[in-house]
């Protein structure tokens, strides 16, 4: 294990604590559904390119009635960055040494109709420290109401910090999650940021925000469309709406090439994709 301080510890206890209670959540709705599904834990450690002990996580799978397959993951990792890949992480050009701690969480859904969805925060440290993260949805049959009540309980978070933060923050998803080779979006968007520093207690409020945020309206969401009938036709669209979501996780998202360059467990890492697409 690595040694961790005061606000390294605090900030994975929050992760950690989130991570049980969203699993407690989605098991719950498989229990309304009739379902006997929960989830299987892994723990994983990384050892850091130097050979020292470099932290690791706890990987979170459940394959359910609902949840098609879902993945909730929290990792504490830290060592030196690699070559020029270290050089391209904010703060570490001078100095490869760094710090991650977050949870990570990627739905994919039974039923057309019930939104996939991506959650993560995350809080980093090199020769500067900041926090990260966000929430976006991403329904293969979009629906009005879902997209506003969804934007809305985020806006509420945002709001209580800074009013400039979800258009701002709105802004940064709808631009980050794109697909430029396709031209589309990935889903109805949410808010994303990066780089948050500053005063410690009031960056990870607000990321504490987020996750609570994220908490309250999902399930939510989940509960009011997973009985809802759906048509083969519905599902050839879910699948190939996940194969464009493939494309963004495996070609851009950021993320996904930090784990894989700094050693992560690549089961957690690779959780993101989902159990069957198609490509025409």
């Amino acid at each position: 294990m690595i040694e961790l301080d005061p606000q390294q510890a605090a900030a994975r206890a929050w992760f950690e604590a989130l991570r049980t209670r969203i699993c407690a959540a989605f098991e719950a709705i498989e229990r309304d559904a009739g379902s006997d599904a929960s989830f299987e834990f892994l723990p994983w450690d990384r050892v850091d390119q130097s050979g020292a002990p470099g932290g690791g996580g706890v990987r979170g799978v459940m394959k359910g009635r609902v949840f098609e397959k879902v993945g909730v993951n929290v990792s504490t990792v830290g060592g030196t960055l690699e070559g020029d890949f270290g050089r391209t992480i904010h703060g570490a050009g001078d100095d490869p040494r760094f710090f991650a701690t977050g949870i990570s969480l990627v739905a994919h859904m039974a039923n057309p109709h019930v939104p996939a969805v991506h959650m993560n925060t995350r809080f980093l440290r090199t020769t500067k420290q900041w926090f990260g993260g966000g929430a976006d949805l991403n329904p293969p049959l979009p629906v009005e109401q879902d997209t506003a009540d969804f934007h809305a309980r985020l806006r509420a978070a945002c709001d209580a910090h800074d009013p400039a933060y979800y258009p701002r923050f709105k802004q940064w998803a709808d631009d980050y999650f794109y697909i430029p080779h396709r031209q589309v979006h990935r889903g109805v968007g949410g808010i994303f940021y990066d780089h948050l520093e500053g005063e410690f207690e009031e960056a990870f409020a607000f990321t504490r925000d987020v996750g609570e945020a994220f908490l309250d309206i999902y399930p939510a969401i989940v509960r009011r469309r997973m009985a809802l009938p759906f048509t083969p036709q519905d599902l050839a669209v879910q699948r190939a709406w996940r194969g464009r979501y493939a494309e963004f996780n495996l070609v851009y998202d950021r993320g996904t090439l930090f784990g894989l360059k700094t050693g992560g467990n690549i089961d957690a890492i690779l959780m993101s994709l989902p159990p069957v697409a198609t490509w025409d």
